[in-house]
């Protein structure tokens, strides 16, 4: 399953793109445009991360920040215009794990929320590396074996394969890999998910024509198969 990100904000045209953003990176996102239904949302269903605003009319971020941190332990990353010194230290004194000055780029935001999630899982302990067969790959690094061998992927190859990866054993559908990895705008388009499919099983299939990680289900859509690592 994917992280959850609650995003606080109370721009609505930037929630929205934001949401999309994060969406297209293959996170899941639930929003809230003010404090009282952020807090809302944390306590009915705690969230992987939080992207949080600090100028905002009925409660600023910097006592959400305070409020969440009786509810849940998750990253919490303050995504704001106040890009002064002065409160980019405060807000990271407070225990923030990251302060995002806006306005920011896609890179930028993806990259320090996948990082605030990884470093999450390493204090959590939790394993951020997969493995079927002779086929590694470390998630947070982006690196990918095929036994001994190193295989380089492009960041939406890899995306592809780690949208497998998050229902390995399950068949994903075609609209939901093309969401996951290129977005809502692109659920019809299965000419891209065939293209980026045929380019990874050339890379760690050793016969692409008869694949034994990545598997067509007709009509539906492709599995990532599980097999106990090679000895």
């Amino acid at each position: 399953m994917s992280d959850t990100i609650l995003l606080i904000e109370d721009d609505e045209a930037l929630a929205q793109l934001v949401q999309l953003l994060l969406e297209r990176a293959g996170y899941t996102v639930k929003s809230a445009g003010n404090g009282e239904a952020g807090l809302e949302l944390a306590r009915e269903s705690p969230p992987d991360l939080v992207l949080l605003d600090i100028l905002m009319p009925d409660m600023d971020g910097w006592h959400i920040y305070e409020a969440l941190r009786h509810i849940t332990d998750v990253p919490v990353l303050f995504l704001t215009a106040l890009g002064d010194e002065h409160n980019i230290a405060y807000g990271l004194g407070l225990g923030a794990d990251d302060y995002i000055v806006k306005p920011f780029g896609y890179k930028e935001l993806v990259t320090r929320v996948k990082a605030a999630l990884s470093r999450a899982r390493r204090a959590r302990g939790e394993q951020t590396t997969f493995q079927t067969g002779n086929l590694w790959v470390n998630l947070d690094t982006h690196e990918v074996r095929v036994g001994n061998r190193v295989v380089g992927l492009t960041p939406t190859e890899f995306q592809l394969l780690s949208a497998l990866i998050q229902d390995s054993g399950r068949t994903v559908n075609h609209d939901t890999l093309l969401r996951r990895v290129w977005g809502a705008e692109y659920s019809n388009r299965r000419d891209y998910l065939k293209l980026y499919i045929w380019y990874l099983r050339q890379k760690i299939e050793e016969d692409p024509r008869n694949p034994r990680y990545i598997v067509s289900e007709r009509g539906q859509g492709y599995r990532l198969v599980m097999e106990a690592p090679a000895a």
